[in-house]
Parts: structure tokens; sequence; C-alpha cells
């Protein structure tokens, strides 16, 4: 997925006419790489967002809002100083660099008109905000870069603000048709790779778009291409040019099946046959904003969930090395009913051993077969058999511990992967607070001053079927056991993978008689794409109705037992599923 400069050029051409004239009525910066900036217009408030996060930077316009901190962090505080009630004069995209210039006009202190740049870079790792004065010096950045993290660029308060130029390559948009040939016909290079290497702006996506609307496979090097090629994608390639210059963009994702694999502002014409469609979308921040919502959600939450993941993940590997030894120290206690068995036999046919033996044959009358029992010579028969009972004791013993520590270890393990898998669902900060919660009075976290539980404002999952019943998620083993024993009714029906860490979903039964197919088979999915086993092909669910589900006492968090369960082997889909918002 790219957010090439053609995306940018997109965005940049939306904010023009939203934001343009508009005054910045609230600066926030909701994590230390992002801002949320609201402006105001005649029309109405409109919001902008930026990230500079070095995995997902992204700049678009949007309608939802953002907790911020209590306390503004100092890179906030210095752009409503100067920025607030400020007036948006220009935005521009230098080429077609991933660089937006958002021109704004002020009072200072004294009264005199101002002029500020925020400038927004999106490069990779390289992102960063980016705020300067009308003599294109720094006055700070998100993110501040010495030179000890960069030999090529300082971005500190007081150094003159430039664009580094780490590549050599053209600005598409002043690029005529020899320049364009010679350029491409000078790399020995496949065709697409040539473009997207000498060009600013167009990613290889774009590049193999070119190629296919040109005529040319993509993969053909360019010392292998003739002057008809080269005209016939420069063609292409002008009308590219073209669409940007006159703002002529049609975003949308292309889809392979039902997963989205690219999206672009200009027509993904490659992707419209066979298993391939093109979804369009009324503006590219809508589109950046549905693709890539959950995921910056998701990288967020990581990030934020990675002490506790440590944690998990630290305590489940120490679990298993302690259960594998364990499961060893079972196998070295199997041939405890051999020497019980040695033992007896010695005592009933001992009178047969001789001086000095060193071993004895004698009838299993347990088996009906001969045996041949290893004797210490030094010994007799009577102290041989003391000796093999007193091994069969002691094996008995290590067995009869290791059983029940064996048992208690595994189910450790099973806890611990059911708050991993808790984590994997995590979306929002409350609900890794119930996790922490979790693991603090399970003894892994340390509660602080001796505190009481705090207060945890998560809820679960709530899904409509299609046939409108209430079905309802668990994201965690609180969760789990409050839907399960505090807010399902007997009759209620409840999903879980089979032998595998994931939520519990219960379905509301309501006045109806019984569940329609369909809805078996959507809580079904719910189960499975919510549990460890989501990307296998085929999820096996459990289900019963909640009376059957019982919790035996003293059972870690989330654990139940059932007996009389049915079962299905369904896919974990569930795109089709209608999500009621929380």
């Amino acid at each position: 997925m790219a957010f090439d400069g053609v995306t940018i050029a997109n965005v940049v051409s939306e904010m023009k006419k939203e934001l343009i004239g508009g005054r910045l009525y609230k600066i926030a910066q909701p994590e230390e790489d992002e801002l949320l900036l609201t402006i105001k217009q005649p029309a109405g408030q409109k919001r902008l967002y930026i990230s500079a996060g070095a995995s997902l930077p992204l700049i678009y316009l949007t309608d939802r809002n953002k907790p911020s901190p209590m306390t503004a962090p100092n890179f906030c505080m210095l752009l409503r100083k100067h920025l607030q009630n400020g007036r948006i004069t220009d935005i521009s995209q230098p080429g077609l660099e991933r660089i937006v210039h958002i021109q704004v006009e002020h009072l200072d202190e004294m009264g005199d008109l101002r002029h500020k740049t925020l400038v927004v870079e999106i490069m990779g790792k390289h992102s960063n905000i980016i705020f300067c004065n009308e003599e294109n010096v720094i006055i700070d950045s998100i993110k501040r870069v010495s030179a000890a993290l960069s030999s090529v660029r300082e971005v500190l308060p007081g150094k003159p603000y430039f664009v580094a130029r780490t590549q050599d390559k053209l600005d598409p948009l002043s690029t005529d048709y020899d320049t364009f040939r010679n350029t491409l016909a000078s790399r020995a290079q496949p065709a697409f790779k040539a473009l997207y290497g000498s060009f600013t702006g167009i990613s290889p996506i774009l590049a193999q778009e070119l190629c296919y609307e040109a005529g040319i496979d993509g993969e053909r090097p360019t010392a292998a291409m003739e002057e008809a090629d080269y005209q016939s994608l420069y063609r292409q390639f002008t009308s590219m040019v073209n669409a940007v210059k006159e703002e002529r963009f049609s975003p949308g994702i292309a889809y392979t099946g039902k997963k989205p694999v690219e999206f672009a502002a200009l027509p993904l014409s490659m992707y419209t046959g066979g298993g391939d469609r093109l979804v369009p979308y009324g503006s590219m921040s809508e589109l950046l904003e549905h693709y890539y919502a959950e995921k910056n959600t998701l990288t967020r939450i990581r990030q934020k969930s990675s002490d506790l993941r440590r944690i998990v993940q630290t305590a489940l590997e120490r679990n298993v090395k302690k259960y594998d030894l364990q499961l060893r120290q079972m196998q070295d206690t199997e041939k405890r009913e051999t020497y019980r068995v040695y033992g007896e036999l010695l005592n009933t046919y001992g009178y047969d051993a001789k001086p000095g033996a060193k071993s004895l044959e004698a009838l299993n009358y347990y088996t009906n077969e001969t045996v041949t029992i290893p004797l210490d010579p030094t010994l007799t028969a009577t102290e041989n058999a003391k000796k093999y009972f007193d091994k069969y004791n002691k094996l008995k013993r290590t067995y009869e511990a290791l059983t029940q520590l064996t048992k208690e270890v595994k189910s450790e393990i099973d806890h611990l992967e059911s708050v991993s898998a808790a984590l994997d669902i995590a979306l929002h900060e409350e609900d890794l607070a119930e996790v922490k919660e979790e693991l603090t009075e399970s003894g892994y976290i340390r509660r602080k001053g001796g505190g009481k539980r705090q207060k945890i404002t998560s809820k679960p999952f709530h899904y409509i079927s299609s046939d409108g019943f209430h079905m309802y998620v668990g994201k965690n083993n609180f969760q789990n056991d409050h839907l399960t024993f505090q807010f399902a009714t007997g009759n209620d029906w409840w999903f879980h993978a089979k032998k595998i860490p994931g939520s519990h979903v219960v379905v509301k039964l309501g006045n109806a008689e019984e569940l329609p197919d369909r809805t078996f088979e959507e809580a079904a999915r719910l189960a499975a794409y919510y549990s460890k086993g989501r990307d296998q092909e085929k999820v096996e669910i459990d289900y019963i109705q909640k009376k059957h589900v019982k919790k035996p006492g003293g059972a870690k968090p989330g654990f139940v037992v059932y007996y009389t369960n049915f079962s299905m082997a369904i896919d974990s889909d569930i795109s089709g599923i209608q999500q009621v918002s929380e």
C-alpha cells in the first residue's frame, strides 16, 4: 500500500477546498507524534488528522475526534501560542514530494500580522511535523533530529528548514519527452522500477499501472523497449501528470476476493478482471480513514500494550519450560509399576535366586509371561526386593506430586494464552486496563501503593445477527466471566473455540424459542474470529445453552467446563456481521 506523492496531491486538493480561509479553532496532540487540528469554517467545523508515526504516517480530513492528554505536550502548547485562531491562507505540495506546507497567518503579541508554516513530511521512519517562521527557520518540530541521529539534516529550533535530497529523482510535473526517455533508457532495470526510481511521487503500484495502461510488461527491461513503447508509456505518464495538475482524482481500493490489496488516487485498471475489483471512494480522506483507522488503532494499542505483552510472554515462556521439564520427569516415573512387580516377584520366587546371581527368571503372574529380573549380586533376594520397593515408592510419590504440578502449570499456561488473546483483540486503553487488572490479581504485576481494583469502563463487543439477535463478545477473561455467568440467562446460547484460547460469545435468545441457523453460524464466526485460531481456514466451535456451562470452584478467570455441547467447523469471516458501536 503506497502513500505516494500522487496520494498526497489528492489529499492536498481536498484540504485546499475544505480548509483555506478557515481559522484554527483547536490544536490537540492526542499522541506524541500526532496532531488533530479543528478548523472553523462558515459551513461548520473541519478536522485534520496528521500523524508522523514511523510505522504509519498519515494526513487526511476526518469527522472523528480523539481524546487528548490532560496536560498538552510542549509542541502542542507552542502551536497554540502561535497559531490559535490563525487563518489558513494556503496549502501546497512541492512538486510531487510527500510533503505538505500549511501556511497560517496570525497576530502576534504586539498585534502585528505574522505568517508561519506547518510542514508535514510523510516519509516513513523520517516523517515529521515541523513548525517554521517567515524566514523558513525552524521554531520547533514534533520530533527533534540532532546531528547524532542524522548526518543529512538537523531538525532543531533555530536551524534553517530545507528538504533533504537523499535521492536523485526528477519532478514528473515538469518532465518533457526527451528527459523522460533518456532517463528511463539510462537505467538497466525493468520498466516499472525505472519509473518509480526516476520520478518523485510515483509508487511501485502506480508505475505498474502506467505500464499496464501503456500495454507494456512492467518487468520488461528498458533496454528491450522500442521507441513506440517509450512514446506509449509517456502518453500514460502525461495523462497521469495532467490528472494531478487538474486535480482529477478517482480514489479507490483494489480487492482480490475479499482482501484489500492496494489503493491509489487514480483508477487501477489492472485490478478489473477475474477475482479483482475496484471500490471507489468519494474522497481520499474517506478512503484513508476507512483503510487505516483500524490499522492505526491496532498499531497504537500494540505500542501501549508492549509492557503487558512482555510480562505475559516472559511468564508464558517460563511456564512452558517448567511444563516440558515436568513432562520429562513424568516419563521417568513410568517404570514405577515394573519395579513394584519385580519386588513382589522376588518376595515370591526369591528362594530360587542363587547367591551372587546377577538376574532371576520368574513367571509374572499378572501377565503369565516369564520376565528376567536384574539383581545386585552383593545383595540377597529379600534385599533386592526391598531396593525395588524403595524405587517404586519414590517414583510413585514423584508421579503423584507431578500429576498435580503439571495440572497447575498447564492451567497457568492456558490462562496466560487467554490473556495473550485478549491483548490481541484490545482496541482501547480501557481494554488494556482490564487486562492489566487481571494480571495484577494473578500476581504478575504488583499493585502500586496497595490500592484497590480500579474502575473499568471497557465493554464487550456488541453485534446484531442478520436475524436481529444480539450477540456479545468478551474482550478478556473478566468480561468472559461477566457475560457467561451474570449477563446471560439459562436459555441463551454460548459459543467458544474448541481447545483454543478465545472469547466467550453469548447470543441473547430474548422471547424467541430457538435461534435460526444463520445466527448460529454468525455467532460461531465471531467465536472463531476472536480466538487464537482466526488465521486458520476453519475453526471448530463448541456451542451450548448457557445453563449447561459451569465454573469450577477456584478456577481462573474465563475458565469453564461443559459436557453436552454441539460443535461446528466454520471460517472466521465476520465482514458481513453488523457491529453496534460502543
